[in-house]
């Protein structure tokens, strides 16, 4: 017994160190050394080719960025589970997608999805691996040398690559930004290569270029693999470094090679602006691949990844001359249409500039209520899109990618995100909370193809010509012929009007709404309106096309933050703040990201806005055909049917039910408070008494919350245009 136990613990122990030094820290002794190195994917000129097992084809990239993340989880946690992954990769490839991109490396469940997947599968899908760098990183340092950069990102490059063989353990936080687990499968069959970095901070690849610029050994670079032109700059040499070891690590241990790119995007792309483009944009650093070269060694190859979006930076835009870039005309890039498409100049100059295969790994628009930037040209905007005018958008996008001679591109992205952030509303919601909530005027968070609506198999309401959904106990107040009723979930509050008698081309109905207790007014002065509480918005039905929600001034979110820019006078200066009472209701306008000074050649040009409160009329139930699902509001009769963002009524949590603070009373822009109860009233101007505002609970769902995957009409639009070109 003696000797079992001293033979077995001698076992574990054996098991135990192999499983350290091999797994985990990635010992290893090379036993192979003579084995002819392998490829099945390659460049030439600026194609990629893919070998099936038939000899080298042409391989046009048809691909969707996949995200990590799902409603009530943060993308860090990794939390999609194997059965959902294996679901996903069948509707992908179904759409006709042959290749799917993720940024970073995920939990273990991702690897061994994707194995049983293609595993035994004649038509596989293939995996562009991306290895992602944090913001924080780059902007506490701003040097692409530092080793918490460069050490960081060279360790994480070889651990995807073993990951990627299947060799690789992970403990949980040892690799930041990615999952954790057993790595044991080997998916090294259909992964096509390796997208390194991230979309780069100007600022960060500035400092590093100007601050080694005369420093020996960061001015060029000679790799086995990779090596640099007389032209490189330091950041381009510390690409060339990192590229070079990590084709290294592969083809050594693993005598295999992939095709590798680096991630830039128009903030960092390698061409010359005018001066006032350069100075609006703040354009201060350049990332040119033409400055990477490959040896015979490396039998891959490497191509150029861009991020490149319809509206932004649209540089060209506010260029008058092209020619600077090689475009002589304009006029060739005059869509059937007549719009200037300025998309697919860019994407020619970027095709132009390279030797190598350019492939745009994102572009995409958003289906968010919320707009952050136009596309004043073809209007593929970054938000405030249709699920249908996303899907066109996409196959346009597409269509120009693929005209100018780029080696494919993939679509961003495949899922919608909650936990996702803009620019332009991070100021009004509670950052910490955005998992458990779908925030529809957060643009950023619904470039999806694939949906997760509210509730677990159906939505608590549709806005369509169906009032079946709705009850007695939904009744909030009646007064006399018209009554309202309320419902909410995590996406909207609805809301239900039944007038008697009611003719929506004459009739005109408002809703007075009292959120903070704050704030508001017994009185609106734009119609001659009096509450018996103090109301903090009014919704006003006049019409298909003249409809909108209004807040009281004092309470405008954007005026808080953003007065300044819009309105050119500082909100919080004494004279300047609004009163607690104020009969002044005004709309409710969302900040855009214009070029406005370059419009119209005025540098004190204020920002441009939208009102993103305006209503929209149709049919928002996306079983209906004619869905819209942009649609605010609808009319069935003697019915009105309405659904609001929470975001619209400055809720910054509704999971919690927090809502936006006074501005002004001891605080300085948006600060939160918690209620639990609003008041809501209707009328219809007929009656000049005061119009009774009648209380509704509020409860928040806290971290747990309800969906269901939708697919989106735009997959549909895009699995058409794919299917049908494949066949």
């Amino acid at each position: 017994m003696k000797k079992f136990v001293i033979i077995l613990s001698i076992i574990i122990m054996i098991v135990l160190i192999f499983d350290t030094t091999y797994y985990r820290l990635g010992w290893y002794v090379d036993f192979s050394k003579q084995k002819n190195v392998i490829t099945f994917v390659k460049t030439e000129g600026k194609q990629i080719y893919l070998d099936k097992g038939n000899g080298y084809e042409p391989f046009e990239i048809r691909g969707v960025n996949l995200g990590s993340g799902k409603p009530g989880e943060w993308s860090t946690d990794f939390a999609i589970d194997k059965e959902t992954y294996l679901r996903w990769f069948k509707y992908i490839k179904e759409m006709g997608t042959n290749t799917i991109r993720v940024y970073t490396i995920q939990q273990d469940v991702f690897y061994n999805a994707f194995y049983e997947y293609n595993y035994n599968n004649p038509d596989p899908l293939y995996l562009m691996h991306g290895v992602w760098v944090n913001d924080y990183i780059q902007n506490s340092h701003r040097d692409a040398y530092h080793e918490d950069l460069y050490d960081t990102f060279l360790r994480d490059c070889k651990t995807m690559i073993d990951v990627v063989h299947g060799r690789k353990k992970l403990s949980l936080g040892k690799v930041g930004s990615a999952g954790h687990g057993s790595y044991l499968k080997d998916i090294s069959p259909w992964v096509i290569g390796y997208i390194l970095g991230v979309e780069w901070e100007d600022l960060m690849v500035a400092y590093t270029d100007d601050n080694y610029a005369e420093k020996d050994g960061y001015t060029s670079y000679q790799g086995k693999y990779m090596y640099t032109t007389e032209d490189a700059t330091p950041f381009e040499v510390m690409l060339c470094k990192v590229g070079d070891k990590v084709i290294g690590y592969e083809t050594n241990r693993y005598k295999m090679q992939k095709l590798v790119a680096f991630t830039n995007w128009p903030t960092t792309d390698p061409f010359e602006y005018p001066e006032n483009v350069k100075k609006f944009f703040m354009k201060c650093a350049y990332i040119d691949v033409e400055h990477i070269k490959t040896t015979s060694e490396f039998l891959s190859g490497q191509f150029a990844s861009y991020h490149v979006y319809p509206y932004y930076p649209d540089y060209l835009n506010y260029i008058d001359d092209w020619s600077q870039f090689g475009i002589n005309d304009s006029a060739e890039y005059i869509n059937e249409n007549g719009e200037l498409n300025t998309y697919r100049a860019y994407l020619n100059m970027l095709t132009n500039h390279h030797t190598i295969p350019v492939v745009i790994s994102e572009f995409g628009v958003s289906t968010g209520r919320g707009m952050a930037q136009r596309d004043s040209n073809t209007g593929r905007n970054q938000g405030n899109m249709s699920e249908k005018g996303q899907g066109y958008a996409l196959v346009d996008c597409y269509k120009d990618i693929i005209s100018v001679g780029c080696a494919g591109g993939i679509v961003f992205s495949w899922q919608d995100e909650w936990f996702k952030r803009t620019w332009n509303t991070m100021y009004a919601v509670d950052l910490r909370r955005t998992p458990y909530w779908s925030d529809y005027q957060t643009n950023e968070q619904y470039f999806g193809l694939l949906s997760f609506d509210p509730g677990k198999e159906t939505s608590v309401c549709y806005v369509d010509d169906d009032i079946s959904e709705w009850n007695n106990s939904d009744i909030v107040l009646q007064d006399g012929n018209i009554s309202l009723s309320m419902k909410y979930d995590e996406k909207f509050i609805y809301f239900l009007i039944h007038k008697k008698g009611l003719d929506f081309k004459k009739d005109i109905i408002y809703l007075p709404i009292d959120i903070t207790p704050k704030s508001g007014s017994n009185y609106c002065i734009n119609y001659d309106l009096s509450f018996d509480r103090a109301a903090d918005f009014i919704i006003v039905l006049n019409g298909e096309d003249n409809s909108r929600i209004l807040v009281q001034e004092r309470y405008e979110a954007l005026r808080s933050t953003y007065s300044q820019n819009i309105y050119d006078f500082d909100t919080y200066v004494k004279e300047n703040i609004p009163e607690v009472d104020s009969p002044l209701f005004v709309p409710v306008n969302m900040i855009l990201q214009t070029a406005t000074a370059l419009i119209f050649f005025d540098e004190t040009a204020k920002a441009e806005v939208y009102e993103t409160g305006k209503l929209t009329y149709g049919n928002a139930n996306p079983e209906s055909a004619d869905f819209n699902s942009l649609a605010d509001f609808i009319v069935n009769g003697e019915y009105i049917e309405i659904k609001l963002p929470w975001q619209l009524l400055n809720f910054a949590d509704p999971s919690r039910m927090m809502i936006h603070d006074d501005y002004y009373d001891g605080n300085y822009g948006v600060k939160y408070i918690k209620i639990n109860k609003m008041y809501i009233g209707v009328a219809d101007g007929s009656n000049t008494s005061k119009t009774v505002l009648s209380e509704v609970k509020l409860s928040g769902w806290g971290n747990k919350v309800n969906y269901h995957e939708r697919l989106k009409s735009s997959y549909y639009i895009l699995q058409k245009f794919w299917t049908d070109s494949i066949q």
